[in-house]
């Protein structure tokens, strides 16, 4: 311990990570921090039902969701029950024609197929007409999911570290999480080699990172594992979307499961079929494989043309309908709902206000996806309005919803009059702090520094990236960068003389464009890299806030 750096200590510190046998379990590169699968509230029924079921030799279905957790999902859970038996299929629910959750049509074409057992992932907790539904079907259902419940649940094998009966230690697993627990208990009962089960922790970690979990405790456990298995190189599509994507990269970090491999399965569901993300992450031919990478990368291309403009439009209608609200309704009719979601998010993020966007849907419905900040419990605030949906769902930071269009001034009505509410009990409820862990010299950002902050790593949710503060320093050598020169860089000095590279990307090099003046004196906060490209390496700050300073 007392060889690690005295800034990393302090780093864990701040996340009150203090005790030595938790800083060493934290820093392991083998950490042990998992749980007893069956300590989820029915998950050894589930599992004793499932065996029950293949011997007897019924035909069971995975049911699961369109992004990137529930695709990655159904593709572990496949990959599992196909280790005990060959009758198994799966279905994902097309985005735009039945939505997200269980649907009664798909119920009827899932018993038309002949499957008797749905097990869904990533989805079904509260979908009780639809259980109940293929139940009177003569299918048996279990729910494997973790999405916010309450007392209104389906009535089946339920497995959700959510509800009220399940005492598990980490309640905070993502749907492919929930999925992996479910597929240990399997491996263990039916007497399979660890090896079945570990070999899908890459899945877990793409669908983990992906639906934006706490990278804490158990989750943090199995990314860390799952990313080593992804940089092994054992999925062929997954290789080939990396080398197509990022050619020249060395290694997988979470940053770019979460900003790369994770938007290219996202947009097979936006744009067209999730059944080809399946495929695409689970093929063992290389020619299926790139086939399928292949429509993957044009789907992304597509999503990010739509998305761009739906952008545009969406913050033009929010000028015209929101003026004055803090909940920001906006009716977007023909905006694309493949990326309604995404669109929903920048506007929360231009904002800083909750964001739900609702396009028009068949029978006088429409469908609303909403995003929130920081400190909106938006699954809280829109279930208080719950009497005006047909169909809701979702979780603090995301929700959806299908409604009667009807009921759409309503629902503006009485989410402004909520968060009118909240500002008044609190009046900082709106804020987005600037988070900074430490204040450093530039001195202390070695190439030794930025190597030992990626102990800490995997990052994501309540593990962020270590945000530096540097003070008192001079702007040198600015360089714009980008085919529009969106981006900056330059570099940090010193009167010590020290120097580091520093980058600005777009839109906060424009924002700072005053204070990029050779010689200017500034303080800045970001995080740090050892940047790697065809072998070459430096060690570089990501600026996230610059502000001038007087001396």
């Amino acid at each position: 311990m007392n060889k690690i750096n005295p800034i990393i200590i302090e780093l864990l510190r701040n996340r009150n990570i203090t005790d030595e046998d938790e800083i060493r379990e934290f820093l392991s590169e083998r950490p042990q921090r998992t749980y007893d699968p069956f300590l989820l509230h029915n998950l050894e029924a589930g599992v004793d039902f499932i065996l029950s079921s293949v011997r007897s030799g019924k035909r069971i279905c995975i049911y699961g969701d369109y992004d990137a957790d529930g695709v990655t999902s159904v593709a572990l859970m496949r990959q599992m029950l196909l280790h005990i038996t060959n009758k198994v299929s799966y279905y994902i629910p097309s985005r735009f024609d039945e939505g997200y959750g269980l649907n009664t049509e798909a119920m009827d074409a899932i018993k038309k197929r002949g499957n008797d057992v749905i097990v869904t992932v990533d989805c079904g907790s509260i979908s009780c007409d639809e259980v109940a539904y293929a139940k009177k079907l003569g299918m048996d259902v279990i729910v494997t999911d973790h999405h916010s419940i309450d007392d209104r649940k389906a009535d089946c094998i339920l497995i959700n570290p959510k509800q009220r009966e399940c005492d598990y230690p980490f309640p905070h697993l993502a749907g492919v999480g929930v999925a992996f627990k479910f597929a240990q208990g399997i491996q263990k009962k039916a007497g399979l080699p660890k090896s079945s089960v570990n070999s899908l922790l890459d899945l877990v970690a793409i669908g983990t990172i992906g639906d934006v979990v706490p990278l804490v405790d158990e989750n943090r456990t199995m990314v860390k594992y799952g990313l080593g298995i992804l940089n092994s190189g054992t999925r062929p599509g997954i290789s080939m979307l990396m080398s197509e994507i990022a050619a020249g990269r060395s290694g997988i970090s979470s940053e770019n499961v979460a900003f790369e491999i994770v938007p290219h399965i996202n947009a097979a569901g936006r744009i067209g079929d999730a059944d080809v993300a399946v495929k695409a992450i689970t093929s063992d031919k290389m020619d299926t494989a790139a086939r399928d990478v292949g429509i993957l990368i044009e789907c992304n291309k597509l999503r990010k043309k739509i998305q761009a403009e739906t952008y545009e439009t969406c913050v033009a209608l929010a000028e015209k309908q929101c003026t004055g609200d803090d909940f920001k309704l906006i009716e977007a009719s023909d905006a694309h709902e493949g990326i309604a979601g995404i669109v929903a998010g920048k506007i929360s993020d231009r904002y800083a206000r909750p964001s739900v966007i609702v396009t028009d849907s068949d029978d006088g419905l429409v469908k609303g996806t909403g995003r929130s900040t920081e400190n909106i419990d938006l699954y809280k605030l829109l279930a208080s309005c719950s009497d005006l949906f047909t169909r809701f769902g979702g979780h603090a930071g995301a929700c959806g919803f299908t409604m009667d269009k009807s009921n759409v001034p309503e629902l503006r009505q009485r989410t402004n009059v909520a968060l009118r509410m909240m500002a008044e009990e609190n009046p900082n409820v709106f804020d987005l702090h600037e988070r900074v862990d430490i204040r450093v010299s530039l001195a202390d950002i070695t190439e030794s520094l930025v190597k030992e902050t990626e102990l800490l790593a995997p990052f994501g949710t309540d593990n962020p990236k270590p945000v530096f503060l540097i003070e008192n320093i001079t702007v040198s050598n600015i360089v714009y960068m980008g085919n529009n020169k969106q981006h900056v860089r330059f570099t940090a000095d010193d009167r010590a003389g020290g120097s580091v590279q520093c980058v600005l990307f777009a839109p906060r090099a424009a924002e700072y464009a005053d204070l990029l003046v050779p010689g200017r004196t500034v303080q800045l906060s970001g995080t740090v890299e050892y940047s790697q490209w065809n072998g070459k390496g430096r060690v570089q700050i990501i600026v996230n806030v610059m502000r001038g300073t007087e001396v």
